[in-house]
This record gives structure tokens, C-alpha cells and sequence, in this order.
């Protein structure tokens, strides 16, 4: 069994007040069980004043995390806001790992951290939470099937980090009050802990009828479909190319892929369009795969949001949830960037369940594989909305 309890602040600049306002919310940490653990997220300023460090400083247990640019836990949404929440348990084991620095795909690191962490668990780990840098040499799906090699298939559920930079160039990883650019930190847990996950991406009725068959591709960037540019697909979709051969606001129409493997599709968020007439992608996408294309707006951003919170939530009580939402769905929000926020803490209103919400620079999250809901395989995920229950 577990519990959880949930803080938040807007306290940026005086630590000490922001300590006492995050502890006065935990009770002063009384009544914790035999192992706890904390999972923090915050605007970047939190860590360059300061004040992240005071916090993580004065709790009595570990803390991991990452900066966002948006967060919300029950009482309190924003952009300006540290919120935490902490899990406790006495039968539930929890083992934070950090990294060493990643500069490449070598997984060695990977591998030593995970190792380290998994000595302090009895028996195979039940679920990893992740909170992995934002890097342009190191992808979310080399973390994902890295990890997923490392660990023998450990569920893997997380975030890559993300700042409210347009470039994102304040985003951090944190660990024990400790912040790093280039550093993977994560929880495993083990103990019988049985975690349970829901996704939404792109409802069908957002999604182009037309399917094309990936002819040419290189990890993340997608050369050819159905043995045409990629940008001659997309056109052929009805997008409109500019003079110099980039497509008006692509990032708002991603790729739907099917690994046709079984598993469920993944979005795959479409950054740019290269001279080439290649599509530079945020996720890798293999030759074979089918691919479609959506449409993301504010209004389907609140609709999936909503459908997921609502299956989780029927689906039985929970300990606590993590929810992590792409910035990229935040950025589909228009002027309206507080919506998806608020819509989480109205259908949260009705339950007791503790919970996080938090914008990510990409989601970790496992999808049922071959048509069984209880085989799952870990994949990394664009413009996607995850929740994880415990």
C-alpha cells in the first residue's frame, strides 16, 4: 500500500519562506511511513535562486525531478509554480539513480546507474519513473530501448525536461536538490507495486484518412513515403508549402505511426522540413512503419486530456497519479495556455487521488503490444497526453 501526499509553491526568490510553505503542506513530514520518496517539478528559476536546492535540502527523503513550464497539483496551476509530491509506503521500495553526464548513444552510463539503483531493490523493479535531459545528441528512444534492454523490460514512465525557453535551453534534470543538463535521473520501484497506464494522443476524427508506407528514413528523420519526399506526401495531404519549401505550421500536424507490430501508434511530432524535402521528426520512425497524419488544436488537446483522466479514473482507486502532457500540446493552446491545467484539477475535483501534472519535452510510457492489453513494450512518444496510477 501506498500514499501520497501533494505541495506546491510560488515562492521563487525567499527559500526559507518556500520551505516552511512546502512543509506546512506535508504536516511537517509527520506520520511518513518506513521508505518515501519525493518527485518535483518547477520553473527554471526555482533552480537558478535557489530555492529548489533549500527544499530538496530540508526533506528527509530523496527527491528527483525536472524544470517545466507548466505544473499543477491539487490547489495550485502555472507556469511560476514548484509543486511536489510525495509517495510513502512501508511495504513499497524506492532507489533513485542518476547518470554521469550523456554527450553520445553510449549506454554504458545508462547501464551503470540503472545497475546501482536496482541493487537497493528487492527482486525485479515493478516500474521506472524517468526524468531525462533534453538533448539534441541523445534521443528519447535511445533512452527508452536502452533502457528497456538494460532492465529486462521494467515498465518505464517519465518526461524529458522542458523550460518555458522557446529553445528550452534552461531545461534540468534534478536530483537530490542538484540540477544537471545532461544527466538522466529516475526512481524504480519494486515492493508489489502495480502501476497502471493511460495514454491519449490524436482522436481518430483529428486523423487524415490517407495511410502511406515509410520508404526511406534515417532515425528521426523521414526521407521518402510511399517512395516520395516526405514533403510531397504532406503536400499531397492538402498542407500548403512556403516559397522556401517548409510547410505553414507543421508542428501542429504530426505523424501517426504504426510499427505494425502490434503495439499501439505513436505521434511523432514534425519539427521542420529539411532542403531536402525530408521530415525532421522528434522521435524516430523505421522504414515499414505506416504512417498518418493528424491535426492537434486546443479543442483536442482538452478532449484527449479529458478522455484519459476519465478512463483512469474509472478504472479504479489509486495512490496517487503522474501525469505528463507535451509541450507541444501546450504550445496548441493558443492564448488559452492555462486550459489543460485546469481542466485536469476539474476532473480531478471528484476524487481524493493525489496527483502531478507536469509539460514534458517528450513522454515515457509503455503501450499494450500484440493485441494483450497485459504485454506491454516501452516507447517514447510527441504530442501525447500519459498518467500514470499507482
Amino acid at each position: 500500500m501506498i500514499r501520497a501526499f501533494t505541495a506546491f509553491t510560488g515562492e521563487i526568490d525567499d527559500g526559507e519562506t518556500a520551505v516552511a510553505e512546502i512543509m506546512d503542506q506535508l504536516g511537517g513530514c509527520e506520520g511518513l511511513s518506513k521508505n518515501s520518496i519525493g518527485f518535483l517539478t518547477c520553473y527554471s528559476e526555482f533552480v537558478d535562486s535557489g530555492v529548489m536546492k533549500e527544499i530538496c535540502d530540508a526533506l528527509p527523503f530523496d527527491v528527483i525531478g525536472s524544470t517545466t513550464l507548466g505544473n499543477a497539483v491539487r490547489g495550485s496551476a502555472g507556469r511560476m509554480l514548484l509543486t511536489l509530491m510525495v509517495i510513502t509506503s512501508d511495504e513499497a521500495e524506492f532507489s533513485i539513480g542518476l547518470t554521469e553526464p550523456l554527450s553520445d548513444g553510449d549506454a554504458g552510463a545508462l547501464r551503470a546507474a540503472y545497475e546501482e539503483a536496482a541493487s537497493r531493490i528487492t527482486g525485479k523493479p515493478a516500474l521506472m519513473v524517468s526524468f531525462a535531459p533534453l538533448l539534441l545528441s541523445v534521443s528519447g528512444d535511445f533512452y527508452v530501448n536502452s533502457f528497456a534492454d538494460i532492465s529486462g523490460g521494467v515498465p518505464n514512465f517519465g518526461m524529458l525536461a522542458v523550460d518555458s525557453n522557446d529553445d528550452f535551453r534552461d531545461s534540468q534534470v534534478i536530483s537530490r536538490g542538484e540540477a544537471y543538463r545532461d544527466r538522466y535521473a529516475f526512481a524504480l520501484f519494486g515492493g508489489g507495486v502495480t502501476p497502471r497506464f493511460f495514454i491519449s494522443s490524436i482522436s481518430s476524427e483529428k486523423v487524415f484518412m490517407e495511410k502511406g508506407v515509410v520508404t526511406s528514413a534515417d532515425g528521426n528523420r523521414v526521407h521518402a513515403v510511399n517512395d516520395k519526399p516526405a514533403v510531397e506526401y504532406l503536400e499531397g495531404l492538402g498542407l500548403k508549402k512556403n516559397a522556401d519549401g517548409t510547410i505553414a505550421s507543421v508542428t501542429s500536424f504530426p505523424f501517426v505511426v504504426d510499427y505494425n507490430d502490434g503495439s499501439f501508434p505513436v505521434v511523432r511530432v514534425i519539427f521542420s522540413i529539411a532542403p531536402d524535402g525530408s521530415a525532421v521528426c522528434g522521435g524516430d520512425i523505421p522504414m515499414g512503419a505506416t504512417v498518418s497524419v493528424g491535426h492537434v488544436d486546443c479543442d483536442e488537446v482538452l478532449a484527449t486530456t479529458t478522455e484519459a483522466v476519465s478512463d483512469a479514473m474509472l478504472s479504479g482507486e489509486a495512490g496517487c497519479a503522474f501525469m505528463f502532457s507535451c509541450a507541444a500540446r501546450y504550445l496548441a493552446l493558443g492564448y488559452e495556455t492555462m486550459s489543460e491545467q485546469e481542466k485536469v484539477q476539474n476532473l480531478m475535483e471528484g476524487v481524493s487521488t493525489p496527483y502531478l501534472f507536469s509539460y514534458s519535452g517528450g513522454e515515457l510510457c509503455p503501450v499494450p503490444s500484440g493485441g494483450d492489453s497485459a504485454v506491454l513494450v516501452n516507447r517514447n512518444h510527441n504530442e501525447t497526453f500519459i498518467m500514470c496510477l499507482l
